[in-house]
């Protein structure tokens, strides 16, 4: 037997016996799960019924014990029922669902062409993200595609490797609109849903967004929901039709909801200080790894900007969510690398992100609620680590979040700081204000975001806006005075925002009005130097060379800023007859000089005018289209078709017969002009050789047939009479004599008649001697 014939048979034989392996190993998988005690007490992973490639991936990624969170709920997940699963932060809850979506895909035998089989859903970028490198070294050993889809990255790559992912790691936003706008992206098959930070995915942020995504998916499904703080109530449940699900609470029994490692204080400090305390507690712990939570963007940005000038002595970054998607990942590994920073964030990075090693949590703004408190200190103590968690509050907000605190059984105390450590920054936010007009602008951005975020909180038993010292705070951040903001409803600042010009007018002569009656007060000299620094949001100027990027978040406008209306003057002449009807639109009205100029120019006005037309001119020197139908009543009246056909057919064909005969005589007339030409060549170089014999040439003839077209191409020209052709790099004098007398002996002709006598041998002799 030829030994090809006998590798197939082997190979063939190894991949039977490895077929029949594998379904016995699942055969005895199954069975070790129907017989698995669900209340049995287990420690290790090994102890589990899991299969072969999830227990590699856990061995080469140190997870060899159990968490408390992982005991209660992996061994129900792997039996298929829902889980609703709550435990503090850092106890390990992402393993807790990961685990389970393996193997029940493992146990089904799903493969890429069977479509999407596991969705898990992250409320942020980031904790997607480290969800999705943890889903990687578990499943190393699995042969399951894996993908990542949050907002920030491309689509349309999303959209080309999207139908062949088993599992996905996904943001609500990003995967609703693949599910709307992604054709051929199907999710009928999907086994396991998960939602990691459920408390937060079904809150009123995401609620529109989950529900349009659950509508899409099967109801045959097994759901996962985990959170450090899980929801109970019967909607929510409902929305995402949970099958009798088992209430999986770690912690609901301990005395505390937050580890026992965590040591958790308060201060309470004017709002006016807050920015200056920070600083004394930078200045203080220059070797500490920290977190530091803001309410808002803009004032993440602004003390980002001000202490990076200010130079405490420890690195600083900052993270938000107006960040493009590279900068957040890029400082959230910066930040995850390094030994001692601070890390200036809003609550983006507030619920599951693991950060190693972090010291502090300080809070500059009191948390919304208990639960956003409890995942922000989270961020530190965990893994039974030791850490430390520092609130700043509000006089006025004190004694409200105190008793929200204690009714979620998180144990805090409260401080006071040693006035030896205290440390104040005003007068260097107001000099910076005064030099730089970004940080003033970065400043006045942060007064009125911070006030917005403070006016619409829910608790108003906590976050009393009346009782703020407004004009101090604005002060603290460097600013002359406070911005002039107005609270409202959603509805009435939608309205004045479309209000017409002239409503908005009356406004600002209510306004000019109040500053005259102001201008009869008398008035010091430091009032006079504050009017001159610009009370208004911002100047003139500014407003026109700034581009407000920070503004994407005020959506819900509670909080209207006056803004300078750059309207065009009276004299500004608007040419009516050259502006076309979309152009005229009141609502495209320019709002400065140069707008208007560039309106009427003649590249602005081309997108107005139509494609041009190409046109041709008979005898009579009447334009017409190039192609024009002509109608059927004149075609008929000139006779038969049949006849007109063969007249057309006819007429062509003449013209081609003339057109080929040109073509012809022209062809001929070149080779002839071609063949003169080379020999008109041949005889320069004949009459330029001296003391040459040789035959004259006659005259060109027309009966003379031009060269082939193969002698043409070879056909080198010869130097002209007089010019003396160059020598090679590898010719040298003497070739040069030898090939000239070699030319000479060639073109030199002797005629040799009879030869009777001896003279005439005697001539001959002297012919060839010479």
């Amino acid at each position: 037997m030829p030994k090809q014939t006998v590798s197939k048979n082997r190979s063939r034989e190894a991949r039977v016996s490895k077929r029949e392996a594998e379904v016995k190993e699942l055969e005895a998988l199954e069975a070790a799960v129907a017989a698995f005690d669900i209340k049995s007490n287990v420690e290790h992973f090994t102890d589990l019924p899991l299969s072969q490639q999830t227990q590699k991936g856990l061995k080469a990624s140190h997870f060899t014990t159990l968490t408390d969170i992982q005991k209660r709920a992996v061994p129900h997940a792997l039996v298929g029922k829902d889980i609703l699963g709550a435990a503090r932060t850092g106890s390990g809850k992402t393993l807790a669902f990961i685990i389970p979506v393996l193997e029940i895909l493992y146990r089904k035998k799903w493969t890429q062409y069977d479509g999407l089989g596991a969705l898990i859903i992250s409320p942020t970028r980031e904790l997607a993200i480290q969800i999705f490198e943890v889903l990687r070294q578990v499943g190393r050993a699995h042969s399951f595609s894996a993908g990542l889809v949050i907002g920030g990255k491309d689509l349309q790559s999303e959209r080309d490797r999207l139908d062949r992912m088993n599992i996905l790691v996904c943001t609500p936003g990003r995967m609703l609109q693949h599910m709307d706008q992604t054709a051929g992206f199907e999710v009928g098959s999907l086994q396991v849903l998960v939602l990691d930070e459920a408390d937060r995915i079904l809150d009123m942020g995401f609620q529109s967004t989950v529900d349009a995504i659950v509508d899409n998916l099967p109801p045959q499904r097994q759901t996962l929901l985990f959170s450090a703080t899980q929801t109970k109530k019967i909607s929510d449940l409902a929305r995402l039709s949970l099958q009798n699900p088992e209430y999986v609470a770690v912690h609901d029994k301990s005395d505390s909801a937050t580890p026992k490692s965590l040591v958790q204080h308060y201060i309470v400090t004017p709002l006016p200080d807050k920015l200056d305390t920070l600083y004394g507690f930078m200045k203080t712990h220059l070797k500490t790894k920290a977190l530091v939570f803001l309410s808002s963007c803009k004032q993440v940005r602004h003390a980002f900007e001000t202490f990076c000038k200010l130079h405490p002595g420890v690195p600083i970054m900052h993270l938000h969510g107006k960040q493009k998607q590279t900068a957040r990942a890029e400082v959230t590994a910066r930040f995850a690398a390094a030994k001692c920073a601070y890390l200036i964030a809003t609550d983006v990075v507030a619920r599951g992100l693991d950060f190693p090693a972090v010291d502090w949590v300080v809070q500059v703004d009191a948390p919304e609620d208990a639960d956003t408190y409890i995942h922000r200190v989270g961020r530190t103590a965990r893994y039974n680590r030791e850490g430390r968690a520092l609130l700043m509050l509000c006089p006025s907000e004190e004694k409200g979040m105190v008793a929200t605190l204690e009714a979620k059984k998180v144990p805090i105390e409260k401080i006071t700081i040693k006035a030896s450590k205290k440390q104040t920054i005003k007068d260097q936010l107001q000099a910076l204000c005064f030099k730089d007009v970004e940080i003033k602008y970065l400043a006045q951005k942060a007064f009125v975001s911070y006030m917005r975020s403070v006016y619409l909180q829910r608790d108003k038993e906590t976050f009393k806006i009346e009782e703020l010292p407004v004009e101090d705070y604005a002060s603290s951040l460097g600013l002359p005075g406070a911005p002039k903001i107005k609270f409202g409803n959603a509805a009435r600042a939608k309205a004045l925002k479309n209000a017409p010009a002239k409503l908005v007018e009356t406004d600002e002569e209510s306004d000019a009005e109040d500053k005259k009656k102001d201008e009869k007060k008398v008035k010091t000299k430091y009032d006079r130097m504050f009017e001159r620094r610009n009370q208004d949001v911002l100047a003139d100027h500014r407003s026109k060379l700034v581009e407000h990027t920070m503004d994407a978040d005020s959506d819900d406008d509670f909080v209207t800023l006056k803004r300078t209306d750059h309207a065009l003057d009276e004299e500004t002449p608007v040419v009516e007859e050259l502006v076309p009807k979309k152009a005229a639109d009141p609502l495209l009205k320019p709002d400065s000089k140069k707008k208007a100029a560039e309106a009427l120019s003649k590249k602005a006005m081309l997108k107005y005018r139509g494609n041009g037309e190409k046109l041709i001119f008979d005898d009579e020197g009447n334009a017409h289209k190039l192609y024009e139908l002509e109608d059927e009543e004149s075609f008929k009246q000139k006779g038969d078709v049949t006849e007109q056909q063969k007249k057309f057919v006819e007429e062509e064909r003449k013209r081609v017969e003339e057109a080929d005969v040109e073509d012809k005589a022209q062809a001929k007339e070149k080779k002839r002009e071609k063949r003169r030409r080379q020999l008109d060549r041949e005889r320069e170089a004949d009459d330029d050789s001296d003391n040459e014999v040789g035959v004259e040439l006659a005259p060109y003839s027309d009966n003379d047939q031009p060269l082939e077209e193969e002698e043409e191409e070879t056909h080198q020209p010869q130097p002209k009479g007089g010019e003396k052709r160059k020598k090679k790099w590898f010719e040298d004098e003497s070739e040069d004599e030898e090939e000239r007398s070699a030319k000479k002996s060639k073109k030199k002709v002797i005629e040799v008649g009879d030869l009777d006598t001896l003279q005439d041998y005697e001539a001959l002799a002297q012919q060839l001697l010479a």
